[in-house]
């Protein structure tokens, strides 16, 4: 377990006094707009009376992305949120110059996902991303970022992490999602970066760009209170998913030919290999062709815009271990009329779903 920091890291925010047992809204100058205004993110920390784990959580890393939003601000203003021990610095809206611009990317068209740890006199995200990296994530002992989908793609909820790590494996089961995905994560990532600066990190991919959904933004909640449960930071209950498993690798099935597609899967699908994914149509309707799974699987991610190009992503599979059956998976989730059911729904409404051709299943 990570030793906890020295709750002085937060007792003092740039001249911002918070005591134990207290809560305040606090503002970090990230920089400054084309007008020469500060640019200033803000944030909600707060203290529990008895010291414990610094645990960070952030959402809008990509400006689009606000589901994330919605969980982090149901939180700031839930008066039932009351900490045992620790603290908590919550996030709303970490890259504010893009989320001002309803862009996934910042004003110098730089991915702030791709910056970390970020130098005092780089880019502009690399400026920003130095003070985010020193002022949040080095104060932390722990930490929780909250993404969607990138534009025109859904997410069914998925944790990520490097379960490598001890204490990232810890976080990613305790969230509480069914499916996590093991890796590090890109190159200058924030999650990677915060995991190699003694931050145990985990993200979760949930839904889509500009929307904050009702089942995923349960999730997450979910998910933080779950993780703060598991620091003993909360006195809560863990609510835990119908099963768990954790997905080592990943393929994303690309269409063949241009056209207009008639899917056969929805988001958080169970498929077993050869189950046809989706059918390539004409503007008229005539079948071009139809993609299949090339293994069994889970459908993690897929495109929300039916009319594609050859080469563009059409579904997110993740490969299920050998000893998990799609079948059987099914079964068990439906046994639980839960959370995971209601984001099944959700999700699955986003697409029109068909039944594949008798020629379809056979082909």
């Amino acid at each position: 377990m990570s030793k906890p920091k020295n709750q002085q890291s937060i007792t003092d925010w740039f001249g911002e006094k918070i005591p134990p047992g207290e809560s305040r809204n606090v503002q970090l100058v990230v920089g400054e707009s084309y007008s020469s205004m500060t640019v200033q993110i803000q944030l909600h920390i707060r203290r529990a009376v008895i010291d414990g784990p610094v645990v960070f959580v952030t959402a809008a890393l990509h400006g689009d992305e606000i589901n994330g939003c919605g969980a982090v601000r149901q939180l700031i203003q839930d008066d039932e949120f009351r900490l045992l021990r620790g603290a908590v610095i919550l996030v709303p809206v970490l890259n504010l110059p893009a989320f001002d611009r309803h862009s996934r990317y910042l004003p110098d068209r730089r991915d702030l996902n791709r910056s970390f740890p970020g130098t005092a006199e780089g880019s502009l995200a690399s400026r920003m991303a130095h003070t985010i990296f020193n002022e949040i994530v080095m104060r932390c002992d722990y930490g929780i970022d909250l993404h969607t989908a990138s534009v025109r793609r859904t997410n069914y909820p998925t944790v990520r992490g490097d379960l490598t790590d001890p204490e990232v494996r810890r976080l990613a089961e305790a969230f509480g999602t069914e499916i996590i995905m093991n890796g590090k994560g890109p190159k200058k990532s924030f999650r990677r970066e915060a995991c190699l600066a003694g931050c145990p990190t985990i993200i979760m991919e949930g839904g889509e760009v500009w929307k904050v959904e009702p089942g995923i933004v349960e999730t997450a909640v979910r998910g933080i209170k779950n993780v703060l449960c598991e620091l003993q930071m909360l006195n809560n209950k863990k609510q835990k998913p119908p099963y768990q498993i954790v997905i080592e690798k990943s393929k994303w099935i690309r269409a063949e030919q241009g056209g207009f597609l008639h899917f056969h899967v929805a988001p958080g699908d169970l498929v077993e290999k050869g189950q046809p994914l989706s059918t390539n149509t004409t503007i008229l309707g005539e079948e071009q062709g139809t993609l299949h799974a090339p293994f069994n699987g889970v459908v993690m991610g897929m495109t929300s815009l039916p009319a594609i190009s050859p080469g563009e992503p059409i579904c997110h599979l993740g490969k299920l271990p050998g000893k998990h059956s799609p079948d059987k998976l099914t079964k068990i989730r439906a046994q639980k009329d839960g959370l995971e059911q209601q984001v099944l729904e959700e999700l699955g409404s986003r697409v029109l779903v068909v039944e594949p051709s008798e020629e379809t299943k056979e082909s």
